[in-house]
């Protein structure tokens, strides 16, 4: 109550101030969860959300979004979790912190280039993709990247199953991503290896 976080107040509504979310040195209970900007994913949605380092592509490319998003976080965050660091930081070369084309950027490079049905659908997709979907932007896709090549604790069938289950929920297209019950279901959460 001393020290509240700087906030302005759109429309009735109080917008706090956004701090650079890194990871935490030692992982305990969580002591804080914001729901603040939460949304019904009923409706399709094209505006912001998402911590930065967070954002799935359709929140980037501001295309169309909705309950998906949400597969997407919760793939990398548990990346974040199981690997100790983020799979994606956005942080760009211009050394002002994150931006969007960084971030789209490290996406490629993991996944490849998006298919150009996603790309079509993003009112920001100009700014980073050409009519037909080549990338544009001023910035190098990162070279030697993998999701496979950047996963550094697990082996063999284990290492397979875990990427195979990380693989279900950072899709580019949202109707790719598996469904909550899909991964609830998948071998590697469930400790099954055939």
């Amino acid at each position: 109550m001393e020290h509240p976080s700087p906030r302005k107040f759109v429309n009735g509504m109080p917008v706090y101030a956004s701090r650079r979310f890194d990871l935490p040195r030692v992982f305990g209970m969580a002591v804080l969860g914001d729901f603040g900007s939460a949304v019904y994913g009923d409706k399709r949605r094209n505006h912001n959300a998402q911590p930065n380092v967070y954002r799935s592509p359709e929140v980037m490319l501001k295309a169309e979004w909705s309950y998906p998003i949400d597969i997407w976080n919760v793939g990398a965050m548990t990346w974040d979790l199981f690997e100790g660091k983020h799979l994606f930081d956005g942080d760009d070369p211009d050394g002002k912190g994150y931006s969007t084309r960084a971030h789209l950027a490290e996406v490629i490079a993991i996944l490849g280039p998006p298919p150009l049905s996603l790309i079509r659908r993003g009112t920001r997709s100009p700014e980073f993709f050409t009519e037909d979907g080549h990338w544009k932007s001023d910035i190098d896709i990162p070279k030697d990247v993998s999701l496979h090549n950047s996963e550094e604790f697990l082996n063999g069938r284990n290492k397979e199953m875990f990427l195979e289950f990380m693989k279900g929920m950072l899709q580019w297209k949202p109707e790719d991503r598996k469904t909550a019950k899909e991964l609830l279901q998948n071998p590697w959460l469930n400790g099954h290896s055939n």
